[in-house]
């Protein structure tokens, strides 16, 4: 299956992924709209997401994305909901839903596909893979590789995830042969942080606490403290995975505070627990690695109900051994 059996008769095209995006959203929302726009001059392609974090707009042309989604005389031709479905698109769901056909392509267990053709592939390492998968590498150039390098590299933690795959190195091989600094790029998106974030790492440090025997870790960045860093939620980037290389720690639990009494969680597992099937219970989403969802309550009352889960798996686990 490739991209251009979708393309038939299509003048305008919209791509957007989920609302706060994330490396592979970005990553590959930005490389399907330089393919377009590299080998399909005809076609109108446009990129509607939220405002990207400052690390990402190291890929090519992302000031050519669109933040307002206002609404479209007519509907467009074909609309790409990538890396999520289509609950999560925010403002630009109106837009997926008045296209005259929808794809929906993602690599998350949770999306059952929402569009009208649907490529979901949870063995994928991310839904850049996925793109990558879907085009003709011989017709990319530097800014292709560069968005579907970043989306692959981001999902997948500097290839250091379970979700990395022999098929996901040979693919990221062959997209190094474009001319850019991959460990630049690897840096910038991944491994540099701004002041602010790392203020806010050592404040979730200090916030953290262990339990179940050390075999799980949980913190919390309340309102106010976001308020008085005045700290964007890009600001939390990079948090639940530096808790999460606690020695010992089978999961991770990090969130913060959007509003009074509703937080924005984030899970993360070694593989003991499948905190996939954990967000879900809450209507969130993810993988069994790595998950998340929005809670009500207090942060002791979402701590206590998500830990109540996490519980029951690793004593089954025990259990099972």
């Amino acid at each position: 299956m490739k991209i251009e059996e979708w393309l038939s008769g299509v003048k305008t095209i919209g791509i957007s992924g989920h609302i706060r995006p994330d490396g592979d959203c970005v990553g590959s929302c930005m490389g399907l709209y330089l393919y377009l726009k590299k080998n399909y001059p005809d076609i109108h392609a446009t990129v509607f997401l939220e405002e990207i974090p400052e690390e990402y707009k190291i890929i090519p042309h992302t000031e050519e994305i669109r933040s307002v989604f206002p609404a479209e005389e007519e509907p467009l031709d074909l609309f790409f909901a990538l890396d999520c479905g289509e609950e999560r698109l925010g403002e630009a769901r109106e837009l997926f839903q008045n296209a005259k056909k929808t794809v929906n392509i993602d690599h998350h267990i949770s999306n059952p596909g929402t569009g009208k053709i649907n490529y979901i592939v949870p063995d994928a390492s991310s839904t850049s893979e996925l793109i990558f998968d879907l085009t003709d590498s011989q017709k990319y150039d530097t800014g292709i590789a560069m968005a579907l390098y970043m989306g692959i590299v981001t999902d997948t933690g500097v290839f250091k995830y379970s979700n990395t795959s022999p098929e996901t190195m040979r693919k990221a091989g062959e997209l190094l042969r474009f001319d850019f600094d991959h460990n630049e790029l690897i840096d910038h998106v991944f491994y540099e942080k701004t002041w602010l974030q790392n203020l806010l790492l050592g404040r979730a440090l200090i916030e953290s606490i262990l339990f179940m025997d050390d075999r799980c870790i949980a913190s919390c960045l309340t309102k106010r403290i976001m308020d008085f860093y005045h700290a964007k939620p890009s600001d939390t980037d990079g948090i639940v995975s530096q808790l999460h290389l606690t020695a010992g720690v089978e999961c991770t639990i990090f969130m913060y505070e959007i509003k009074t009494q509703v937080f924005r969680v984030s899970l993360r597992s070694r593989g003991a627990v499948d905190v996939a099937k954990i967000a879900a219970v809450f209507g969130g989403g993810g993988h069994a690695r790595a998950a998340g969802c929005t809670l009500g309550g207090t942060r002791y009352d979402v701590i206590n109900n998500l830990s109540r889960y996490v519980e029951e798996q690793l004593n089954a686990k025990k259990t099972s051994m």
